[in-house]
């Protein structure tokens, strides 16, 4: 993609600034820089050259000289925007994205985003009435922060960037760390860091005085239609083709990577990219090499892959971290670093498959196991009953997941596709001042509310849609991508694709026989047979083994027992989780590296940095 960085209000020697901020994101793209600086305003950008002769393609002014727009990502409806806007009597002069949007955005005010088909940020500055107008995309899949200093609103695609404002205080926000322990990622509004907040996803807002106020402008609505299954099977492989299509403007050679999943398979079948790319590690049981070079010599594409060895991975944790700007303990961030380090010494950008599991219904947890089915014929009493009792088990009790959730309402028993700590769990392991946090009741309600009468499924496709897929999923391909300067572009994570998807019955999503089941059907129309049913393993990264061997065991343990560990954290009780997992007394990889990955954080940013 690309990166944008700045502030709005008067700052002594602003232009050396923010050309100091940008410099600390140069790595989302190194072929076109830029800054916008007058004495209200300064903006700077940076961005990859992927389509010839698109000067201005991030920054462009209005024909009265009134606006200036910075703009960030890619919009893949453009020839249908220029249309649109020439019966209007709007020419673009230009083959400037930029253009395109600015001039949509004084025709139809800020209705023009819900026209827009693609992943951005824009930026609008009204020179005459000192006002900002700012949105990001429908998804999340562009990050955008932004923080008040003093009487300067800084924003930024990343944190790091305010590091290099001189007046920036950084805090670390002891709210965080408690639901972060719970579901991996940073969950909240309010970063990591104090005061510097996320906009949100599929918002925006006109920026006056320094003062953010959103406007909600879509939402992800369920409405199914009653239709046969094999209408939904053609139209979903039809949409599929042709957002790949749309996705594929480009001047340059696009790769793909590939797992050995049915997501981007079916991208792959459908794109023929130049190259596709996969990592893995050593055993078979984590590594998805075999299958990509399998369907790669299927459709007759080269294969370029790597086998990773576990310190190169443990040495890099700290690179990571920086990049991510926020804790983040999802494990399969490691690979997809070096996926995307080695794609970009071959092309610019690639394809992914995100998107299609909340979209169609990918995840196990959309579906009840054939146990599941079974208990829930129990009258709806009992299972309620069984399910008080096992509230009071102890956190890891066997037994005690599947009575909740067999006899509990999915608001309480489903909060994303993480599940790192019970909230005691997490209390019980911080310190008294960080223990006072947001619940995951207080995180999830405003959702779950929004959707009474809704099926359990569609209750969590759209809590995933809010929180798992923009803060976990997207994210991390974001920053992990652009550490590299690699662009990354989501055929299925697609508009047109999503209203296929809100039209589908449930009985098409999830059922007896597979999840994702009119996805699945589609891509028969691309895949072999073979591919159809394959699980993908999602980047699987073998921290249960490394826990266990002596080197990276004493590398945690050193952490653990640190001074700076001891601010955050009941040492003996996080010590007890990692020794007992060396021992092989209990699996506690996910929690100790969750753990873990929040002081390599923490290093980085308030130790070394």
């Amino acid at each position: 993609m690309s990166g944008f960085t700045g502030f709005i209000g008067e700052t002594e020697n602003s232009e050396q600034i923010v050309q100091d901020m940008l410099a600390k994101i140069k790595h989302r793209g190194p072929d076109e820089q830029g800054v916008f600086v007058t004495e209200d305003i300064a903006l700077g950008f940076c961005g990859n050259q992927l389509v010839h002769d698109e000067a201005g393609h991030q920054s462009f002014s209005s024909e009265d000289g009134l606006k200036e727009i910075i703009f960030i990502g890619e919009i893949y409806n453009q020839d249908v925007l220029r249309k649109a806007l020439q019966q209007e009597g709007v020419t673009c002069t230009t083959k400037a994205t930029s253009e395109v949007v600015l001039k949509a955005y004084e025709q139809w005010g800020p209705a023009a985003v819900k026209k827009l088909r693609g992943a951005f940020i824009i930026l609008i500055w009204h020179k005459d009435t000192k006002t900002m107008f700012a949105a990001r995309d429908m998804f999340g899949v562009q990050p955008f922060y932004y923080s008040q200093v003093g009487n300067t609103l800084l924003l930024s695609s990343e944190i790091k960037s305010f590091l290099a404002y001189p007046h920036f205080k950084k805090e670390l926000n002891e709210q965080a760390l408690k639901p972060y322990l719970t579901f991996q990622f940073p969950v909240l509004q309010e970063t990591f860091f104090k005061n510097v907040f996320k906009f949100p996803a599929a918002h925006y807002a006109f920026i006056k005085d320094n003062k953010v106020t959103t406007t909600r402008y879509w939402s992800v609505k369920f409405e199914p239609v009653a239709l046969p299954l094999e209408h939904f099977v053609d139209e979903i492989d039809a949409t599929v083709r042709e957002s790949v299509e749309a996705h594929s403007k480009a001047d340059v050679p696009i790769g793909s990577f590939l797992s050995s999943g049915v997501d981007s398979s079916y991208v792959v079948a459908v794109a023929k990219p130049a190259k596709t790319f996969t990592v893995g590690f050593d055993s078979k049981i984590f590594s998805e090499i075999e299958s990509a070079e399998a369907l790669s010599e299927e459709v007759g594409i080269e294969h370029i892959s790597t086998i990773m060895d576990g310190q190169t991975c443990i040495d890099a944790l700290g690179d990571i971290q920086y990049m991510m700007d926020e804790p983040h303990s999802n494990p399969s961030i490691v690979p997809l670093y070096f996926l995307a380090k080695l794609a970009r010494e071959h092309v610019k950008v690639v394809y992914s498959g995100e998107g299609a599991d909340e979209f169609f219904g990918g995840y196990a947890e959309y579906n009840d196991s054939p146990t599941m089915r079974k208990y829930k014929k129990v009258p709806k009493i009992l299972r309620s009953a069984a399910a008080g009792v096992a509230k009071q088990l102890p956190a890891g009790a066997k037994g005690k997941s599947f009575l909740m959730r067999g006899g509990l309402p999915v608001e309480q028993t489903f909060h994303g596709q993480a599940h790192i700590f019970d909230e005691s769990e997490a209390a019980a392991i911080l310190r008294p001042r960080f223990q006072e946090a947001p619940t995951v009741e207080d995180i999830t309600k405003p959702i779950y509310d929004t959707l009474k009468g809704e099926d359990d499924t569609t209750k969590k496709q759209v809590l995933d849609f809010h929180l798992w897929m923009v803060d976990d999923i997207l994210l991390k391909a974001d920053k992990m991508t652009m550490a590299h300067g690699l662009e990354v572009r989501t055929p299925l994570l697609d508009g047109e694709l999503l209203k296929v998807a809100e039209r589908l019955p449930l009985e098409y999503r999830v059922n007896d026989i597979d999840t994702k089941y009119a996805f699945r059907e589609a891509s028969r129309h691309a895949l072999p047979e073979e591919w159809v049913k394959r699980k993908k393993l999602g980047f699987p990264v073998p921290i249960r083994v490394w826990l266990q061997e002596e080197a990276f065991f004493t590398t945690v343990k050193k952490a653990f027992e640190s001074e700076y560990a001891a601010q955050f954290f009941d040492q003996n009780k996080i010590m007890k989780l990692l020794v007992d997992h060396y021992k092989g007394e209990a699996q506690n990889q996910r929690k100790i590296w969750s753990v873990y990955m929040f002081l390599v954080w923490y290093e980085q940013y308030f130790l070394k940095n």
